[in-house]
């Protein structure tokens, strides 16, 4: 038996007991990449709704309570729990001669990153997302 042959023996072990856990921590982290992508969406698509809901109301009040309840139903339904209470600001601008006014929809959510990545994991990120809607002159009344 060659001696240099020897030496050899055992070394995929080495190297893959060296590799494996490299591997599986990138995919836990473009995993964890994702999901984060994926609870932004969710607020764009809640500030998207909220603005739209907005736009149709007829008062002030009415619009910032429609989209506080359009956002928070968008924010339930796919599943992203923000922690404490999820911040939603209206704001107007007003129609002008040549164009209807608009309505603008921020939303911020203070989401947990164990909620998104891996459970039990410290720590919070805030995800914040504008949208705005011009406001439908021929809504119903």
């Amino acid at each position: 038996m060659d001696p240099d042959q020897h030496r050899d023996q055992g070394s995929i072990a080495i190297e893959a007991a060296i590799l494996v856990p490299a591997i599986l921590l990138f995919l836990l982290l473009v995993i964890a990449a994702g999901r984060v992508e994926t609870a932004k969406g969710v607020v764009d698509a809640a500030a998207r709704d909220a603005a739209r809901s907005a736009s149709l109301a007829r008062t002030q009040n009415a619009a910032a309570q429609a989209a506080g309840d359009s956002a928070a139903a968008t924010l339930n339904q796919e599943g992203v729990a923000c922690r404490g209470q999820q911040s939603i600001q209206v704001a107007f601008a007003p129609a002008t001669q040549n164009q209807a006014g608009s309505v603008q929809v921020t939303v911020s959510c203070v989401v947990g990153l164990g909620d998104l990545t891996v459970p039990g994991l410290p720590g919070s990120t805030t995800m914040t997302s504008s949208f705005t809607s011009v406001i439908d002159l021929y809504r119903a009344s």
